[in-house]
């Protein structure tokens, strides 16, 4: 086992940006509003199981289903589509039957906002360039940053006030547009090659 800084900080830095856990802010107070109290330990850990899962069998689990990774990543972008419309245009498209603590910590939370399609279809483009171990930090690395953020998502509500929460949740809900649109666009292509 070789662990390789660059590696790992490459890596750390693309997933950091894929699951953008600072851009999630704004969500993640909406959740916390909905259903009262997130449970951080338990969003982050499943989030990074599924990461590490994913990493380990994910293209032989599509493979196993039929599904190919491009489909995978344009089902994806339709998730995070409809989740940034939520937040530019300020309605509701997610209902959630059982609003609890529990299940808001694992969907939508940890699946698929933190370890959604963007992240797990990267995880296997890293696989391809970088060595396991290293994309494991990496994903270790990134779960604990996740922890941290959501654990200060009261502190930084407050900081930031109401509407300074809107404005990010406006903007971050068009970056997270562009991601879907990118990530739509990228994987098209290819179902019809």
């Amino acid at each position: 086992m070789k662990l390789v800084f660059k590696e790992i900080f490459t890596a750390f830095m693309v997933l950091f940006a894929v699951i953008d856990i600072i851009g999630n802010i704004p969500i993640i107070i909406d959740l916390r509003k909905k259903v009262g109290h997130i449970q951080s330990e338990k969003a982050s850990l499943i989030a990074g199981v599924i990461m590490i899962m994913f990493l380990f069998l994910g293209k032989s689990l599509l493979n196993l289903i039929g599904i190919d990774v491009n489909s995978f990543a344009v089902a994806g972008a339709f998730i995070l589509f409809f989740i940034a419309l939520e937040m530019i245009l300020g309605i509701t498209l997610y209902k959630q039957e059982d609003s609890n603590a529990i299940t808001a910590s694992v969907f939508p939370l940890a699946f698929p906002l933190i370890a959604g399609p963007g992240s797990l279809t990267t995880l296997l483009s890293l696989r391809a360039e970088f060595a396991t171990e290293n994309i494991i930090v990496a994903i270790i690395c990134n779960v604990i940053l996740i922890y941290v953020v959501l654990k200060t998502s009261a502190k930084i509500e407050r900081v930031l006030g109401p509407n300074g929460i809107k404005i990010i949740r406006k903007v971050f809900g068009v970056v997270l547009l562009a991601i879907a649109v990118k990530l739509f666009a990228a994987n098209i292509k290819a179902l019809f090659v």
